[in-house]
Order: structure tokens, then C-alpha cells, then sequence
């Protein structure tokens, strides 16, 4: 037989004999997986080729993206007083930041702490955290992280309300009145602590009735320095 009319035919033989195992393998590797089979989360069978799904569970837990509003947790209080002064701290949280500010809508350290008392009963004179710090006794050591405990920062420059060994009730220069816990931050600049002598004084009427409760939400942020 002649040479070039052999050799194509030869190389269709070829391509043909190919063309053939490859789906004969196909099929039975197809054929193989379906075979193996598997439990899913709900205990059905479920075959290896089919498409995995997320429990049900799964599909409703919400995803998280980036970081999430805390509420600041609210201080065991006892006392009528503690309650009172609780409720003014509250009526004022997220009011703005305002040099010299005594209320009721904005304030600086010292006005939010002189306007808090007022409107929780107790009077004393405004002044600045350096004259707080001067008029009100140093608490005993299981009293530092009291409620209402005052805590002065940054030489006497920056004065809160203690809500309880976790953090305190401040206004911040740039976040207003908040709760901010005791970080490594905060805790690095505390002068000290002075208490107001509310516990052997009668409790008049409030002054002022406090305003509706805001949520008190917390700050993670770096804090400036506050000087007033």
C-alpha cells in the first residue's frame, strides 16, 4: 500500500483511539465521586460533587465589618443621691464640649461635674478641677472607684466622675461628654482622686429635673490632653 495514503489513515486510527479513552476516563471518574458520599451538618447524605452550602445558622449570623459601637455598661448604684447623680450624668451624655460651659447643653470638664452635682442636689462652688481637687477630702483606698468619685488627670488639668473601677464620666475637648474606660492611657495620668462629701450631707430637691437618658457610648480613641 502506498506510504501516503496509509500514514492519515494512521493518525485518524490515533486521534479516534484518543478521543475514546478520554471520556471513557471522564465517566469513570465522574462515576467514582458519585459514589462517595458524605454526611452533611444536618446528618443527610450528601455527595462529594455537590456544592457545599453554610448551615443555616451561618447564613443568618451577621457579618461584622470593622468595629462595632459599645454602650457603656451602667454602675452599680445605691442611695438616693447616687441615683439622682446618675441620672443627671446620663441626661447629658454626647452634649458638646465647651470651654467654660456649665450646661445644659455644653461643657467643659469642670462644668459637667459642678452642673452634674447641682442637678443630682448637692451645691458646691464652680471652679476650675484645681479648686475641686483643693475643697473635697482624698478618699479612702476602696473608695477611689466608687461612683461619683472625682478623678483628676494630666496635673490636675482634667477632671470626671468615677462610675466604677472600669472607667468614669468626663467631657472630653473633642468628644464631648462621654464614658471612657481606664485604659493604659488614662490610667498613666491620674493625679488622684477627691470625694464629694455627699454622705453626711441631707439630700435637698434636685435643682434641675434632668433631661430624657442618652445611651452612653464608649471611646477606645487616644484622648488629648484636656486643659481648662
Amino acid at each position: 500500500m502506498n506510504i501516503r495514503i496509509l500514514f492519515p489513515r494512521l493518525l485518524v486510527a490515533c486521534f479516534a483511539f484518543c478521543v475514546t479513552a478520554s471520556v471513557v476516563a471522564q465517566s469513570s471518574e465522574a462515576d467514582s465521586r458519585q459514589t462517595r458520599a458524605t454526611l452533611d451538618a444536618n446528618g443527610a447524605t450528601r455527595l462529594e460533587t455537590d456544592i457545599s452550602t453554610p448551615p443555616l445558622g451561618e447564613e443568618r449570623r451577621p457579618r461584622t465589618v470593622g468595629s462595632v459601637p459599645s454602650i457603656a455598661p451602667g454602675p452599680l448604684v445605691t442611695g438616693r443621691f447616687d441615683r439622682l447623680l446618675l441620672s443627671a450624668i446620663q441626661s447629658h451624655l454626647g452634649s458638646p464640649y465647651h470651654y467654660t460651659g456649665t450646661g445644659p447643653d455644653s461643657f467643659d470638664c469642670s462644668g459637667f461635674v459642678w452642673r452634674t452635682f447641682q442637678e443630682a442636689g448637692f451645691d458646691f462652688s464652680r471652679g476650675p478641677a484645681r479648686s475641686y481637687w483643693a475643697t473635697f477630702a482624698q478618699p479612702s483606698k476602696e473608695d477611689q472607684y466608687k461612683f461619683g468619685t472625682l478623678v483628676f488627670f494630666g496635673g490636675l488639668a482634667h477632671v470626671g466622675i468615677v462610675a466604677d473601677e472600669h472607667g468614669f464620666y468626663h467631657s472630653s475637648r473633642h468628644h464631648g461628654v462621654i464614658y471612657s474606660p481606664f485604659n493604659d492611657y488614662w490610667v498613666s495620668r491620674i493625679d488622684g482622686f477627691r470625694r464629694v462629701p455627699v454622705d453626711s450631707v441631707p439630700v435637698p430637691a434636685a435643682s434641675a429635673k434632668p433631661r430624657a437618658a442618652k445611651p452612653a457610648t464608649i471611646t477606645q480613641a487616644v484622648e488629648e490632653n484636656n486643659q481648662h
